[in-house]
């Protein structure tokens, strides 16, 4: 253990502790570092963007989450059948996943293109006078990053809810059937409390992906329109690597970390309420 041991203290626990060390200093890299005790948080308090920032990242999440999740339950579930071309279709939905999210994020902005995109095209094609304006517009914008997100992310998660799946064992829904129960009975009583811990981790992992998202934002729209697109992982970057403001991004950074450190105690607690209302 301990050459994993020491990658973690080196790689992970330091740079964490010299990040919340530097929230509470003024630095920019060519200045000496200066102690300000708690301003850069109270800075936070006043600053609209930030807050802005933090609600997009809410808005983003809270659409991203659930909809990955349902289409990731709906498409394992409909491949958990015995298709003939299972591995092949379990590729191509797999794919998206593994391709690099900066390539997929310059695709998709071609497919967002107000006039010549093909999106667009289409949806005029099918009489729609008036089609989104997609990033260029401030109300579609953040839409269409989820929709990509979404698109990018669902495999991955279908596999793992599709690896869950086929761990149940087929003679509980042979017991279940002989008992009268329907299709929805089966899915209620059987299926989905016995792929509750790979539910958990699919929630919980795309919950941390999805509060630091930032590469599709920064390729496809660079937080804009004005602040519509503006994540917390994106302001952060502005402020430590453009503004080279170190320590207000330390602490925007240390709030972001508190905030994934409650909602994953907030999980694993309703996890284990779960749990024990099967039991």
């Amino acid at each position: 253990m301990l050459p994993n041991l020491l990658g973690f203290l080196v790689f992970t626990l330091f740079p964490v502790g010299a990040a919340l060390g530097l929230s509470f200093m003024r630095w920019d890299s060519y200045n000496p570092v200066e102690f300000i005790g708690l301003r850069n948080f109270q800075t936070l308090l006043r600053d609209s963007s930030f807050r802005i920032a933090f609600w997009n990242t809410i808005y983003f999440t809270g659409v991203t989450v659930p909809l990955t999740v349902v289409l990731a339950l709906a498409l394992a579930l409909a491949l958990n059948r015995g298709l003939r071309a299972l591995p092949a279709f379990r590729a191509v939905h797999f794919f998206p996943h593994i391709a690099s999210t900066v390539a997929v994020a310059v695709v998709w902005q071609f497919l967002y293109h107000p006039d010549m995109g093909p999106i667009n095209q289409f949806l005029s094609a099918l009489g729609v006078e008036s089609p989104p304006r997609w990033t260029a517009s401030v109300t579609w914008a953040m839409p269409a990053v989820i929709i990509m997100s979404v698109w990018k992310s669902v495999g991955y998660y279908m596999v793992m809810f599709l690896a869950g799946l086929q761990a149940i064992p087929g003679y509980l829904y042979e017991a279940a059937l002989i008992d009268g129960a329907g299709p929805w009975q089966r899915f209620r009583y059987v299926t989905l409390p016995l792929l509750s811990p790979t539910m958990f981790f699919v929630i919980i992992i795309n919950l941390i992906n999805s509060f630091k998202v930032f590469d599709q934002i920064y390729i496809m729209t660079q937080g804009g329109p004005g602040r519509a697109t503006s994540v917390l992982v994106y302001y952060i970057y502005i402020q430590a690597f453009v503004n080279q403001n170190f320590g207000y991004a330390s602490a925007m950074a240390f709030v972001l970390f508190i905030l994934v450190l409650v909602v994953t105690v907030f999980q694993f607690r309703l996890q284990e309420r779960w749990v024990h209302s099967i039991d």
